[in-house]
């Protein structure tokens, strides 16, 4: 299944199915000749439980009405849902590319344990190994020796350089010294491996922030990317960590993974709405090709 709508019609399945059910069986239940306003409530209620938010469903619903001047129509609320969210969409669809320019192309990955921070990397060492570029990974989550030795196995699949310390190393420590020998060693792509303790929220922050610092040291300029990792089955908690993220580091992008085991898989449109903050990629699925670019078009096509 290498096709990319395909890909992603099969993660969105649960999705689907949610939305499209409750939307043919909210129009069965209708008199002939009912208006669109009719429908404002149950309609933002499936819109709300189909995880697009309260702030994001209302303007949909909003925006629907003007377009269709009151008409309660399935065929052309679904399509007319299609046009808005592809609208909300179609900006955020930046895949990464790395340009020709200083080496080495620094991206720092944040986000919360669990989200798949770890494997999304070792997928997107494989990736850019594929593309014929040197890889190195930096383990700066020292706080749990099992990310580490996760990121290990990576490395040794995608033939990637890695830079390791003992376990509860200073992770800047790691950064500096990761960058600096792929600085000397000609290297690409240096990917940073980061920790994810969010309920310790301040002093999370503060060292992601400094290892931000230090890269920049040893870097001797801005580091090009900061990708958040959000998991799609964590709903509405996405769009909180996208916040505190965002407001704390400055994301440059979003990696939404778990598409495929989630009736959620909505939440990428409020966070979108809200941030706008580019999607860079999405994951379907467990093998190495489901870390998929973002497509808006073939996105909203498997949606409805």
């Amino acid at each position: 299944m290498n096709n990319i709508f395909e890909r992603f019609r099969k993660g969105l399945a649960k999705t689907r199915e949610l939305l499209g059910a409750n939307l043919v069986q909210l129009f069965q239940n209708l008199k002939p000749g009912a208006a669109l306003r009719e429908l404002r409530e149950p309609l933002e209620e499936i819109l709300i439980k189909s995880d697009l938010g309260a702030r994001t469903s209302l303007m949909l619903i909003e925006n629907l009405e003007r377009r269709l001047k009151g008409e309660a129509d399935l065929e052309k609320v679904k399509a007319e849902l299609r046009e808005e969210i592809l609208a909300i969409l179609k900006p955020m669809e930046k895949p990464i590319q790395i340009p020709d320019g200083p080496k080495p192309f620094v991206i720092m990955v944040v986000g919360v344990n669990g989200t798949g921070k770890t494997t999304s990397i070792g997928k997107l060492a494989l990736r850019f190994k594929n593309q014929g570029l040197r890889v190195m990974l930096a383990a700066a989550d020292t706080f749990r020796a099992a990310s580490v030795e996760q990121l290990q196995i990576w490395a040794k699949r995608a033939n990637a350089e890695i830079v390791s310390h003992a376990s509860g190393a200073n992770p800047s420590a790691v950064c500096f010294d990761a960058i600096s020998s792929a600085k000397s060693k000609g290297i690409d792509v240096v990917i940073i491996d980061t920790a994810g303790r969010l309920h310790t929220r301040a002093s999370l922050m503060d060292e992601l922030k400094k290892i931000k610092r230090v890269s920049e040291k040893a870097l001797e300029r801005k580091i090009d990317e900061t990708l958040l990792v959000l998991d799609a089955t964590t709903g509405q908690n996405a769009i909180e960590q996208a916040k505190i993220f965002h407001q704390e580091l400055v994301v440059s992008g979003i990696i939404l993974t778990k598409l495929d085991g989630t009736a959620k898989g909505g939440i990428i449109i409020p966070i979108a709405d809200q941030f706008r903050i580019p999607i860079r990629l999405i994951g379907v699925g467990e093998e190495i090709e489901d870390l998929a670019d973002f497509e808006a078009q073939e996105f909203v096509k498997a949606l409805l």
